[in-house]
């Protein structure tokens, strides 16, 4: 008897694959919409700029620590069960935010709705790769790429319309119906699991995350507690004991959560320093530019999201433009390293920046970042699984994504802190010519500044000072802006060189620019943002 061939697709695929991907665009859009919205929150909620921090690096450390996790039990339990329940937490997630009376409140309903990213993402890709097989496969995962693509786009003009329109909780009303409308369509998804499922690595985990968040608490916490101070110190000294004991975890685990074998592949590694660099490169400067546009440059909350644009609209169109290059014939690695050259020029060329700069003065660099990012998002998933033997891919994808979900929330806290200990140091030196009497210290006016609120210390100063008051801060603001930029184009132009001295072109390996289906046929991690 003739085998019955396997459907390439399951029954009513097209609705199947809308479903999936109304999910998976929660998860982007969670990331970049956020940012926007940050001065509006930190004046309604009169938080300063710490706790802003976590609205952005809570979602980023519990997605990067649970990652593995979440794909390990989505095996064992059923995907389509942990992508029901991730689908459904990042809900709850979303309606205690949208309903959040203060920024605590928020900072722990984003740390779930980071959990909730993690489920959907590994559950949701691992689903369709089961249920999608060869050209329909490819077709659905080249969705999946345009969608997390348009998250990542549009996330912050949509949230700077909203904010100026209907308030900034109507970010999280907007992530919360879609979340909804997702569970809809749960009857569509076929269940699966893998019966030889490795047992989830715990002990890694655990370790793992409180290394991850003593970090980055360590660096958020820097300028309010002091660099020196004791309570820094010992969550750096933390941080160091807990990754000790993530490395002897690890290498006595039978199916550790990280193959610490990979590390030592060069070539890996250098792909892992390129994602290190545009965490710097570009999801920092989306964390910092929304709030220095409304704050320093005084547009409104929907004119610093549609300024955004400029910056993310290329991240959407230039990863086909990268695909089409490597088939072209042009090296991945000329392409990556070109790429991440210009992103470090728009960086420098980006310093030009000063309070009341126009839209035309901006775009140039913003454009030339966008660039260089979405040409470097079109083929580094695939960079990270091409560096490996075949039988290494799962995990090297797994670790891979993992560490950018944690390098963007070191870069995040890393560049906001820099900035805040930056401009503290500006205005302290003359605020005394315009605060004295007013109650204001440099701390305070500080947080005031980096969190896109000028308007509350200058409103404290005298009458006839404020408007000197308003360009000393606006300055300051801008002298420490451009030094954190100066930095980032450092790290990405360094980067850039190891990168190509690394990263050779080898005859084995496959080219990072296949069609999303083919790198899904070897890993499903690989279709994570």
């Amino acid at each position: 008897m003739a085998a019955v061939a396997t459907p390439e697709a399951p029954p009513r695929a097209g609705l199947t694959i809308f479903a999936l991907c109304l999910a998976v665009f929660i998860v982007p859009y969670g990331l970049s919409s956020a940012p926007v919205a940050l001065p509006a929150i930190g004046n309604d909620l009169h938080a300063g700029v710490v706790p802003l921090q976590w609205v952005v690096n809570a979602y980023n450390v519990t997605a990067a620590s649970f990652m593995m996790a979440a794909g390990s039990i989505a095996d064992r339990i059923g995907r389509k069960r942990v992508f029901a329940f991730g689908v459904g937490l990042y809900g709850v997630s979303a309606l205690v935010g949208a309903l959040a009376s203060s920024a605590v409140i928020l900072d722990v309903a984003r740390g779930i709705a980071g959990v909730a990213a993690a489920a959907m993402m590994t559950a949701g890709v691992s689903v369709m790769a089961n249920m999608f097989q060869g050209a329909a496969r490819t077709k659905a995962f080249a969705y999946v790429g345009v969608t997390i693509g348009a998250g990542l786009a549009i996330g912050p003009t949509t949230s700077g319309l909203l904010v100026s329109g209907l308030g900034w909780r109507s970010i999280f009303w907007v992530q919360f119906v879609i979340a909804v409308l997702s569970m809809l369509g749960m009857g569509l998804i076929q269940e699966s699991k893998d019966p030889d499922a490795n047992a989830v690595d715990w002990a890694g985990t655990v370790t793992f995350t409180l290394a991850l968040f003593f970090f980055t608490l360590a660096i958020i916490e820097g300028p309010q507690w002091g660099w020196g101070g004791t309570a820094v110190l010992a969550l750096f000294a933390g941080c160091v004991v807990m990754l000790a004991a993530f490395v002897f975890v690890e290498r006595r685990q039978r199916h550790p959560m990280f193959d610490l074998s990979l590390f030592a592949e060069p070539r890996f590694m250098a792909v892992n320093l390129l994602a290190t660099a545009v965490s710097f490169g570009f999801v920092g400067l989306m964390v910092l530019l929304p709030s220095y546009l409304v704050g320093a440059n005084g547009l409104t909350d929907s004119g610093a999201g549609l300024t955004m644009l400029l910056l993310t609209a290329p991240v959407l169109a230039f990863p086909l433009v990268a695909g089409r290059l490597v088939q072209a014939g042009v090296s991945m690695r000329t392409v990556l390293s070109s790429s991440l050259v210009l992103v470090a020029v728009g960086l420098a060329w980006l310093t030009v920046i000063h309070p009341g700069i126009s839209l035309l003065g901006l775009a140039g660099p913003l454009l030339l970042i966008g660039i260089g990012i979405g040409l470097i998002y079109g083929l580094m998933d695939g960079a990270a699984v091409s560096t490996v033997s075949p039988t290494k891919v799962g995990m090297a994808s797994g670790m891979f994504n993992t560490i950018r979900l944690a390098s963007e929330a070191v870069a995040v806290a890393g560049m906001v802190a820099a900035l805040v200990s930056l401009v503290q140091g500006r205005i302290s030196g003359g605020l005394d010519r315009f605060a004295q009497g007013t109650g204001l210290d440099a701390r305070a006016v500080t947080d005031s500044v980096t969190s896109g609120n000028l308007d509350a210390p200058v409103a404290k100063a005298p009458a006839g000072s404020r408007d000197a008051f308003t360009d000393f801060l606006g300055q300051g603001y801008s002298d420490g802006f451009q030094i954190v930029l100066w930095g980032a184009a450092a790290i990405c132009i360094v980067s850039a060189v190891v990168l190509h001295l690394i990263l050779t072109d080898r005859p084995d390996a496959q080219p990072a620019a296949e069609p999303a289906g083919e790198t899904a046929d070897r890993t499903p991690a690989d279709a994570t943002v």
